[in-house]
């Protein structure tokens, strides 16, 4: 084996550039963050402490957006995961043409962000998006999808769990093709119902491949930003605008760096928290599932 000298050496260029491209940009935030640079400033930065922090635990639309971007993230990895589950257990079956079907399942996932964004939009236009065409033609009144707060943000919902579901389902697909063959067949054998074998076999084994998409989904949620930019904009009112938009307008539209980067730094903040205790409980149940496989 490698002693723990050459190991550190292979290791540095990865850790470079991690470095390089995350922890240098972090630090410049949080220099900017006790910075004041807009356009009033000439952008040049200016000294102000702590007043961005103090500024940000004030405003209330930060808090808007943190509970909104919480709740989209919430309802839309939720549905992801339930949904992901479903799929992978079917295609995971040996169906007729189970190649085809994973590859037809994947295509939304393989589409840009923008461009799926941009299709939804036209679905959902009023009066001329095709949804609404059809209620028209069987008289039924249109549906202002993207007009209505409530409605505006269950369609963002379902257009973010339209897209990344097959991500969900790709990544419980591996798991599942790693739980052996025996163990259903035993418990076949024993009189276990299918309901059994997923409450006690399936979802035990495979609740490590669940936590590892959870993480990726939730950090994934709760930095949105291209879907809301180009689906709704943050409207309307406001009601669909994240952290990261809510950050964007501030440095593009107000020109206001420092307060971006204060925006910015105080979300990721909140997604370290949340997805630092999913990675640790992640490793926690890795470490148990070992253990128990030791023990065998």
């Amino acid at each position: 084996m490698l002693r723990w000298r050459q190991q550190l050496w292979l290791l540095l260029p990865a850790l470079g550039l991690l470095t390089l491209v995350f922890l240098v940009p972090i630090a410049h935030y949080l220099w900017l963050s006790t910075q004041t640079q807009t356009v009033l400033t000439e952008l040049r930065p200016v000294p102000a402490g702590a007043a961005q922090w103090i500024r940000l635990w004030n405003d209330s639309r930060f808090w808007q957006d943190a509970w909104q971007t919480l709740r989209f993230a919430g309802l839309s990895v939720t549905t992801e995961m339930v949904l992901g589950l479903a799929i992978a257990l079917l295609l995971n079956e040996p169906l007729r043409g189970r190649s085809s079907l994973r590859m037809i399942s994947l295509l939304p996932w393989a589409l840009p962000t923008t461009v799926m964004a941009l299709g939804w939009r036209w679905i959902f236009n009023d009066p001329y998006g095709p949804i609404n065409l059809a209620l028209g033609w069987i008289g039924v009144t249109p549906i202002p999808f993207l007009a209505n707060p409530l409605i505006t943000w269950v369609a963002t919902v379902w257009a973010d769990t339209w897209k990344t579901t097959p991500f969900v389902a790709l990544l419980l697909l591996a798991g599942l093709q790693n739980i052996p063959r025996d163990l259903y067949e035993a418990a076949q054998l024993e009189g276990a119902s299918p309901w059994q074998s997923l409450r006690h076999i399936t979802i035990p084994l495979l609740t490590p491949y669940l936590l590892i998409a959870l993480v990726f989904r939730l950090a994934q949620a709760l930095g949105v930003f291209d879907l809301v930019q180009v689906l709704t904009g943050g409207g309307p009112a406001g009601s669909t605008e994240s952290l990261a938009l809510y950050a964007y307008l501030n440095a593009m539209r107000f020109l206001d760096f420092g307060y971006s980067a204060t925006v910015m730094l105080g979300a990721f903040a909140g997604l370290l928290v949340l997805c630092g205790a999913l990675a640790t409980l992640w490793w926690w149940s890795s470490g148990r599932q070992d253990l128990a496989g030791g023990e065998r």
